[in-house]
């Protein structure tokens, strides 16, 4: 008479792939979130827009992909759209764990950091920029600006050259954009990478 199967005989012979799977899982998330990290720091990361100051080219809400290795291999040139740090934040101290948590929801596009801004170059270091009747002068010519939201208005400004290691950015909204008419020329250094293509919403995917 054959003798009734013990409990663990009796389990189905996947259980132990089950077993290992699941003993292997917290190991295997840890590593894809390290990658997943690691990509949104030196290569590539979603940015969700905030604001309407680069209306009509980005909505509010819209998401894009910034390319952080652009700008190893070239400078930042006139028409290239640039997310940078702002000169309005401090930077205050952080917890690890807070640095963690902001670093993982980055990463997955749910949230950029407030320093965060978003505008295009309209020139670089030794040019000069200067408004006048609603247009845009780099060295005395007026540039083609087929971006801008309609209705855009300019207050005229001075004559402004641009330092060495730095480019002057404004938002394709001129008339709802906080940019270099205010703050003035951004340093190079602090331009964390170039918006190369637009992921959200899918009927506007594409090249930016």
């Amino acid at each position: 008479m054959e003798r009734p199967p013990t409990a663990s005989e009796a389990r189905p012979k996947g259980w132990a792939s089950v077993v290992s799977f699941l003993t292997e899982l917290p190991g295997l998330l840890l590593v894809a979130l390290t990658v997943a990290v690691l990509i949104k720091t030196f290569v590539i990361q979603p940015f969700y827009i905030p604001s309407g100051s680069m209306l009509p080219t980005l909505e509010i809400d819209d998401r894009v992909m910034v390319s952080k290795l652009h700008y190893r291999f070239g400078d930042p040139k006139p028409g290239d759209i640039v997310v940078f740090e702002s000169p309005y934040t401090s930077q205050d101290d952080e917890s690890f764990l807070q640095a963690v948590a902001e670093a993982i929801l980055e990463a997955v596009g749910v949230a950029n950091g407030e320093e965060d801004l978003i505008k295009r170059v309209v020139a670089t270091e030794g040019q000069t920029v200067e408004i006048h009747d609603n247009r845009v002068f780099v060295d005395g010519v007026p540039i083609d600006e087929p971006y801008l939201m309609p209705g855009s208005r300019m207050q005229d400004e001075p004559p402004t050259t641009v330092p060495s290691g730095h480019v002057f950015v404004m938002g394709d909204n001129r008339s709802a954009s906080s940019d270099s008419r205010v703050f003035g020329p951004i340093p190079v250094s602090s331009i964390v990478g170039k918006a190369v293509f637009r992921i959200w919403p899918l009927d506007r995917l594409g090249t930016l």
